[in-house]
């Protein structure tokens, strides 16, 4: 092979710094939920999975607003620097709350013009409170009386009962008030919180649903017949909020000396934690919007007026109580190891690779089983970020405890919004006499990997297995990831080193195949980008795709310029934030950057590497984020097995860049456009292609 020719890489003055080259990461990461959404208005899917796809979209802006645009709201205080974009804090914020209402919009567009007339169609009625029949309202009376009112306490508002505490997204109805309470107090205002033990959701008898399912939220009963709280009174309005609150743990993890009480300490004030969004009705008078805004020291950008129930999200309780499969998507059976009950023997043959959820989940927790209750396994290592509950694998850690073996777990604490689960798992385990490692202060341990130490006649040997997702059977089944199971001497020694550094016991070591953050993955992935940019150069093939969840870090981002620049044809696959802008002439026209959106989630990371020839091929638990390859612990292992190698190739790299009726195509203008096939392509689902069988 002849020397490749030495090309500049670009500086901490090149040009490629430019904002104009840069997508807003906040503002990428919310046009994803209009992609989303788009799932909810298609016709060819099924209505009840539709309505799922609507909650989806809903579930995700609540956790942007209080991550994302909590985060944001911070560097505005904080003074912080414009990101690579050139956006300050409060130009981004005023851009979220203008695309945010308009994502709002469509949602409950979509629920009162399309899935409510779609749901009636096929015999389930969802009714607002001034559809309801005499009958009807008679029975929610009752039930009001009944089941409701007995557990509400309401507050009214006045000089000796302050503003109350709301709760992060809890259900309130402000309620205006005429003439005076048994003390002779004037009533101006009161406030219902909606206790979190009442259903959302509310079925009405068969009787009374006119031949339909019929079902009313609770937010339309407690605004109906509030007045029976206020006895004596007038009530002259009645409105439901909700306010979004900064749920982001902050705990100076250098100055504890305890994490784990730290972090429970915090939990107890996370859903009293800084204001970032008001959802409120429609209809609600501009005095009481402006009494709630100056309460919770929002902005008036910062109210989204509802047209509905404020959390939408609640109606995907309807998708689990109807049993209506002609209204979902077909059940999948996935794939199955033939011999399950030998892993061990198959995977000292030969490397096994696992798709999920195409290929069972199971073969990873009957692995963890078997490793349980073998006798020959004496010590098992692994990491857990999220896990479920009432986890299998959690549940097969401590009976290998209890069976005399070494088990070392590594739980991460302050995994988002499973950090309660997170802080009982690791009790529970510490409990069966399992050794709990809280992992790095100041680095996530975002790492998916399992080490399993077996003897086998007078030798030790590693089982080893590496994943891009959690070790969660839910997960699982819906989002797509891989699953990579070896003996392979050199990676069980990177694992086993890996998780010494875990333990505090080891320092920076040089790994023979795997690339790890913090220390050698961003570093590892800038080089091989630089090698395809000097095959490039040099005449040669220069090729790079790459599947990830998403993209912002800026080195990465130049690299890729750079790369492009030189020639290398890149082709990116990047399901939600991606803060590169392609197209643009003279520095990305050689990137093509395209989403998913299916059925399942896609969540499984490939990088791909040309080499002249030679490719190389990785999966891994990181994202092209500067948080994953700089303040994580992360692995990216390599499939060195030639067949396992072109199968990941076909699976997840080709099929996806052939999808063109889920796949969306950014363009040099910052917008997505949904792939349509062309007149001489056949129509192409890369999920639907995995579900039949590649």
């Amino acid at each position: 092979m002849s020397t490749l020719v030495p090309i500049a890489l670009p500086t901490d003055t090149d040009s490629l710094r430019e904002p104009s080259l840069y997508i807003n990461r906040e503002l990428s990461q919310l046009d994803f939920n209009f992609r989303v959404l788009a799932q909810a208005l298609d016709p060819q899917v099924p209505v009840l999975e539709r309505l799922r796809f609507m909650c989806i979209s809903c579930t995700n802006l609540d956790e942007f607003f209080e991550i994302r645009a909590a985060a944001v709201r911070h560097a505005q205080e904080f003074g912080l620097p414009p990101a690579p974009d050139g956006m300050t804090p409060q130009a981004i914020l005023t851009a979220i709350h203008d695309r945010a209402a308009e994502l709002v919009d469509q949602q409950y567009r979509c629920w009162n013009e399309t899935l409510r007339p779609a749901l009636h169609e096929a015999g389930i009625d969802v009714l607002g409170r001034h559809s309801w029949n005499h009958r009807q309202k008679r029975w929610l009376r009752a039930y009001f009386r009944n089941e409701i009112m007995p557990v509400l306490s309401p507050l009214g508002l006045d000089p000796s009962h302050p503003f109350p505490k709301i709760p992060n997204k809890s259900l309130n109805i402000v309620v205006v008030l005429k003439g005076t309470d048994a003390f002779g107090r004037a009533g101006h205002m009161a406030i219902v919180r909606a206790p979190r033990s009442l259903p959302r959701i509310i079925q009405l008898p068969d009787s009374l649903g006119n031949g339909a399912q019929t079902y009313v939220f609770l937010s339309s009963v407690l605004s109906t017949f509030v007045e029976e709280l206020f006895p004596g009174m007038e009530v002259q309005g009645a409105y439901q909020f909700r306010v979004t609150r900064n749920s982001e743990l902050v705990v100076d993890e250098e100055e504890v000396e305890n994490l784990a009480l730290a972090l429970r300490d915090e939990l107890v004030d996370r859903g009293y934690r800084p204001a970032v969004r008001l959802e409120i009705a429609h209809d609600c008078p501009r005095d009481i919007v402006r009494t709630l805004l100056q309460n919770f020291g929002l902005t008036e950008n910062a109210v989204y007026r509802i047209d509905g129930p404020v959390n939408l999200n609640r109606v995907i309780q309807l998708y689990d109580l109807l049993a209506r499969p002609d209204l979902k998507y077909p059940p999948m059976n996935p794939r199955t190891l033939r011999d399950s009950d030998g892993i061990f023997e198959t995977v000292a043959r030969k490397d096994m690779l696992l798709h999920h959820p195409f290929d069972a989940f199971t073969a990873v927790l009957d692995l963890i089983k078997q490793a349980a209750v073998d006798p020959n396994v004496l010590a098992i290592k692994q990491t857990l970020y999220r896990t479920g509950k009432d986890s299998q694998i959690v549940d097969a850690l401590i009976q290998a405890a209890r069976n005399g073996k070494d088990v070392t777990v590594v739980v991460e604490l302050r995994a988002r919004f499973d950090e309660e689960a997170n802080l009982g798992l690791a009790d529970r385990l510490q409990e069966a006499g399992v050794q709990v490692v809280y992992g790095v202060v100041g680095f996530k341990t975002h790492a998916k990997m399992l080490l399993i130490v077996r003897r086998e006649g007078r030798k030790l040997r590693r089982y080893v297995h590496l994943g891009t997702g959690n070790y969660h059977s839910g997960t699982a089944r819906a989002y797509t990831d891989l699953s990579l199971i070896t003996a392979d001497a050199d990676i069980g020694n990177d694992v086993h080193l890996l998780f010494q550094q875990l333990s505090g016991l080891a320092s920076k070591t040089r790994l023979k195949r795997l690339l790890q953050s913090p220390f050698t993955l961003h570093t590892g992935l800038l080089q091989k980008i630089e090698r395809e940019m000097r095959l490039a150069a040099s005449g040669r093939p220069g090729r790079i795709i790459a599947k990830m969840n998403a993209l912002n870090e800026p080195q990465v981002v130049r690299a890729l310029y750079a790369a492009s620049q030189a020639g290398v044809q890149i082709d990116l696959i990047v399901r939600g934030a991606c803060t590169l802008r392609r197209g643009v002439p003279g520095v990305s026209e050689n990137i093509r950057v395209r989403s998913i959106v299916g059925r399942f989630l896609e969540h499984s990371r490939v990088y791909w590497f040309g080499n002249d020839g030679a490719s190389e091929l990785y999966c891994a638990s990181a994202d092209w984020l500067e948080r994953n390859l700089l303040r994580r612990v992360e692995t990216c292992f390599p499939i060195l097995d030639p067949e396992l190698a072109r199968r990941v190739y076909r699976e997840v790299l080709q099929n996806y860049l052939d999808d063109n009726l889920n796949a969306w195509e950014l363009h040099a203008d910052g917008e997505y456009r949904k792939c349509v096939p062309g007149h001489d392509q056949p129509p192409h689902s890369a999920q639907m292609t995995l579900m039949q069988g590649l």
